[in-house]
């Protein structure tokens, strides 16, 4: 498999010889207001450009997947980029119906026995923060990827550590592990994904799998620098074990 980091939680994963599009934010840098209540209010969203064309991004995709609806997860320009026709799977009827309304025609709601093109694709919990915070943000999905061919791969999409993401580890052995992991926060509620403690307990729970953390350094809320997350798995010793990329780095397992 290659995993190519773009930009914030957008990835483009090529696996048992499909290629797919995750949660597609594809505006140009500034594009949108800042998010709310949050850190960097003088700063318009997305903070960065993207490492390339749109069109090598979308070129020869098979299938995207949309973890939620969230404005930084499925954007108006990856809904004009993408060919209407292209397979689509959301995370639940409500988000099937609202990509419908965009014209996308292909759209699958994913389940924990969903099949496409031979690859096992299985829908996971997530939660999207911690106590009050839940309501607001509302649900999510990540996604585990499975083929004879290839190793175990789960994408855990915008969660915090708790419960749900461990016993997806303990019975999907993921070899390749994908966290969100830019601690992103409003000024009120805590984490809404990952911080460097919930990285480090991904990584107890799964010592041999290597950790990909994503989602840094390209919306306003962030609080967790790629600089600062490098500096902690240094002193943690597992720096070969999780990895930081920079947008457009890719990796191959």
């Amino acid at each position: 498999m290659k995993i190519q980091q773009i930009r914030n939680a957008t990835l483009v994963v090529e696996y048992a010889g499909k290629k797919f599009l995750i949660d597609p934010m594809l505006a140009e840098k500034g594009t949108y207001p800042a998010f709310p209540n949050s850190l960097r209010q003088d700063q318009k969203n997305p903070l960065v450009s993207l490492p390339t064309s749109i069109e090598n991004i979308i070129q020869n995709i098979d299938a995207v997947i949309v973890t939620h609806l969230h404005s930084d997860h499925w954007d108006d320009a990856a809904k004009e980029a993408l060919p209407k026709e292209i397979k689509i799977f959301s995370q639940k009827e409500e988000d099937a119906t609202e990509i419908r309304k965009a014209g996308f025609q292909n759209v699958e709601v994913l389940q924990e026995d969903t099949v496409f093109e031979g690859i096992h694709l299985m829908k996971t919990k997530g939660e999207h923060g911690r106590g009050e915070i839940l309501k607001l943000a509302g649900p999510v999905c990540g996604v585990v990827f499975k083929h004879t061919n290839e190793k175990t791969l789960y994408v855990a999409g915008d969660t915090v550590w708790y419960e749900a993401v461990q016993e997806v580890i303990e019975t999907q052995k993921p070899d390749i592990i994908v966290v969100n992991g830019g601690d992103n926060q409003f000024l009120q509620g805590g984490s809404l994904v990952m911080g460097k403690d919930d990285i480090y307990e991904v990584y107890k729970a799964a010592p041999n799998a290597k950790i990909i953390s994503v989602h840094m350094e390209a919306i306003n809320h962030w609080t967790l620098s790629r600089e600062e997350l490098k500096r902690f798995i240094n002193e943690k010793g597992i720096s070969s074990n999780v990895l930081v990329p920079d947008d457009g780095e890719s990796y191959s397992f």
